[in-house]
């Protein structure tokens, strides 16, 4: 599921043609979600084909949420004076932008049921969920669900196209669900002001700016915890130094976060790192029993 930002303007010349057609589908959000699922794909054990389809089913559906998340943004960014991005600043139509978000979204369908109709069509439920969020739900107190459905689906539509078509063990889908919800707060609380000035009232902008400060390292925290536990068997030497290390960080991030307000951030980051590493670490035991 594609992160995406409305904050303040920043300086910057804007690229022209297919590099700003590049640059609004978040580039770097996108690389970085195509690379974990497919990281995951390799670690739960699909072949070498079955990776490559995950890859392009998830390249296409975060390339479809990022130019959508940008055209829709078009005029607020605009009336923001952020020239900094490509359809506002006029490097390409909003019409351009659009036209690339629909013919990545058909590419990811069949990609996604190429994988297998079950696992296809939950792989579309997360894309459904991130396009209802750039299409209103991030404007409402219910902005956090569609980062949970996003995230929470991508284990999933990993382990339903293995041979079998297993469903992936109960702890793993409301893990990542969490890491989406770490995500969305951590994405969003850099633009509190500036959403709020434009009519945006999230869940993260209702809740103010120290609120989200402090809350943001929780799920990830409660991420790792299922990570750890979850699977039932007694964590060994690696599963009790990742729940030291995210709770060291958390208890770190919330005590020196009022002394600077980037601490907490920093420490959600390299706590979702934790749960990253564990995520991929636990690779082939992430199917259901």
């Amino acid at each position: 599921m594609t992160t995406s930002r409305s904050s303040n303007p920043r300086p910057g010349p804007v690229p022209r043609a297919a590099p700003a057609l590049l640059l609004a589908c978040h580039p770097l959000p996108t690389a970085a979600v195509t690379v974990l699922v497919t990281a995951l794909a390799v670690a739960s054990g699909r072949d070498a084909a079955g990776c490559v389809l995950v890859a392009a089913a998830v390249l296409t559906g975060q390339l479809s949420v990022g130019w959508c998340n940008d055209a829709v943004d078009a005029a607020r960014d605009a009336a923001a004076g952020r020239t900094d991005k490509p359809v506002a600043g006029g490097a390409v139509s909003g019409r351009a932008v659009w036209a690339a978000a629909f013919t990545a979204l058909a590419l990811c369908v069949p990609l996604s049921l190429a994988s297998g109709p079950v696992a296809g069509a939950v792989h579309l439920t997360g894309v459904a969920a991130a396009w209802a969020y750039d299409l209103g739900l991030k404007a409402t107190v219910l902005s956090w669900l569609p980062y949970a459905v996003g995230f929470g689906s991508l284990p999933a539509f990993v382990t339903l196209g293995l041979p079998g078509h297993p469903w992936p063990a109960w702890w793993v889908v409301p893990a990542a669900a969490l890491l989406g919800c770490g995500a969305h707060l951590a994405n969003v609380l850099p633009d509190i002001p500036a959403d709020l000035a434009g009519g945006i009232r999230g869940w993260p902008q209702r809740l103010g700016a120290a609120r989200v400060r402090t809350l943001i390292p929780v799920p990830l925290l409660a991420a790792t915890v299922l990570l750890v536990l979850g699977p039932g068997e007694p964590p060994g030497p690696g599963g009790w130094a990742a729940l030291a290390v995210a709770g060291a960080l958390t208890a770190g991030g919330l005590a020196l976060g009022r002394g600077s307000p980037r601490v907490p951030f920093v420490a959600a980051i390299a706590v979702a790192a934790v749960d990253v590493a564990l995520l991929l670490a636990d690779g082939t035991a992430l199917t259901a029993a």
